[in-house]
């Protein structure tokens, strides 16, 4: 271990793998350690006896809840958006070969105490149930107009500068009523709170037309895939991934100790009385909680189910977003389900997260509108954890860290995490212009 290294990472959550992969591909000497004897840090995945052992602290769960071992329970679980920039860091780092994806059956979103699928196009606006018939003609024609937009053509900004006008003001162009206004902002742009109406429309249409493009990639029901047995593949992916550019990996090192010069700055990391030495240190916010503070909680109901959720056309796959103005919240709830399809679960059994911005102490409460769209549940598990964000200067310390993980149930805020933590660690931006149809494992076990 008493070598020197670019870059050290410490942590083996998705994120720290994610750019540990990046940087080996780039020809940085990687060393990557977990004080964990397991892949996965806050995002592994649990057989069912390590998920009662958590949560119940016995390990004898109820046999008629099947085999553990057939259970890979994410502890953070997010859907891949098809064309989003997730699948495209795994096509760029090839990860794509590691893993085989199922497309995922349904994209919901909360109205008025029903679920609705989301409408991505404009055929599926004159479809949808969400709206009225005069409404549904108006966000037609404001989804054609989102359609057929291209930055490089002017003919199809229609005289609207994106960059400059706002969301609002596009909005309020085509007359949209606010109860649509809010599934198209938060179920299709995917944004976490209001302050996109008053940024420039760009972002919101970008988005809107990544959803759409993934809807059609796989003719699924939603713009989403997932790793069959879950996202605990990934990081052991990335490892291969790193082990193969001559990135090296450790488990079950104890104390990960950070190394500072007079300076302030990192210069290694020192385990069981060895010191690594390194130009850099990435690390997710535990192994140095003096450079980050607290901004959250994210509180989630695990729960395991027989059956598909009511009213989700028997998706045994699928997102509902809860919309934080249908609820009278601060934050929108997310609904994520994921069954044996998936090879998750055992024959039968179904696997659901409800997850949201923690805003009382009492997640059981506070998630019962999520809850409620479940149906009966075999066996729940609550929890509230903290989320962390970085206070420290990379320039001046040599750290990086990573954020914690939202509640969000898809993966584009981690990814745009993981990409500003590459361009600050290497001064460069990823390039993700990509052939797509190189994760074909994914439009295989789709079809």
């Amino acid at each position: 271990m008493d070598e020197e290294y670019d870059v050290i990472v410490l942590g083996t959550g998705l994120k720290e793998c994610i750019i540990s992969g990046l940087l080996s591909v780039d020809g940085l000497k990687v060393l990557h350690m977990d004080r964990n004897d397991y892949y996965g840090g806050e995002s592994s995945s649990l057989n069912l006896i390590k998920l009662w052992k958590r949560f119940k602290g016995n390990d004898t769960p109820p046999e008629h809840l099947g085999i553990s071992k057939e259970y890979n329970v994410d502890m953070i679980p997010k859907f891949m958006m098809a064309n989003g920039a997730l699948v495209r860091v795994l096509i760029h780092t090839s990860v794509t070969k590691y893993l085989n994806f199922k497309a995922v059956d349904g994209s919901f979103v909360y109205n008025n105490g029903k679920i609705h699928k989301v409408p991505a196009t404009d055929v599926e606006a004159l479809k949808s149930n969400l709206m009225g018939l005069f409404e549904k003609r108006r966000a037609r024609k404001f989804f054609i107009y989102v359609q057929d937009y291209e930055e490089e053509d002017a003919k199809s900004h229609e005289g609207l500068d994106l960059t400059k006008v706002t969301t609002r003001e596009v909005i309020s162009k085509y007359g949209l009523e606010d109860d649509t206004v809010d599934f198209i902002g938060h179920a299709l742009a995917l944004h976490r709170d209001d302050s996109y109406l008053d940024e420039p429309a760009i972002d919101t249409v970008k988005r809107m037309k990544l959803y759409a493009e993934s809807l059609a990639r796989f003719q699924g029901g939603s713009p989403y895939i997932y790793p069959l047995y879950g996202l605990g593949e990934l990081p052991q992916a990335f490892a291969r991934l790193s082990a193969v550019y001559g990135g090296t990996y450790m488990l079950n090192k104890p104390e990960c100790k950070v190394e500072f010069d007079e300076s302030g700055k990192a210069y290694g990391v020192t385990s069981e009385g060895e010191t690594a030495k390194c130009k850099k240190v990435v690390c997710d916010p535990s192994y140095l909680p003096e450079k980050v503070k607290k901004v959250g909680r994210v509180a989630r109901a695990i729960c395991i189910m027989k059956h598909p959720i009511p009213d989700s056309k028997d998706s045994h796959s699928v997102q509902i977003i809860l919309p934080k103005k249908q609820l009278k919240r601060k934050s929108d709830m997310y609904v994520f389900c994921c069954s044996y399809a998936h090879n998750v679960a055992p024959k039968g059994k179904f696997i659901a997260f409800v997850s949201t911005e923690a805003e009382t102490d009492k997640p059981e409460i506070e998630l019962k509108p999520g809850i409620d769209l479940l149906g009966p549940v075999e066996e729940t598990f609550f929890d509230i954890y903290d989320r962390y964000e970085p206070i420290n200067n990379p320039e001046e310390d040599s750290c990086f860290l990573t954020n914690s993980y939202d509640a969000s149930t898809h993966f584009e805020t981690t990814v745009k995490d993981v990409l500003s933590l590459y361009n600050k660690i290497t001064g460069k931006e990823l390039d993700l212009s990509v052939d797509l149809n190189a994760a074909s494992a994914a439009e295989q076990e789709a079809a």
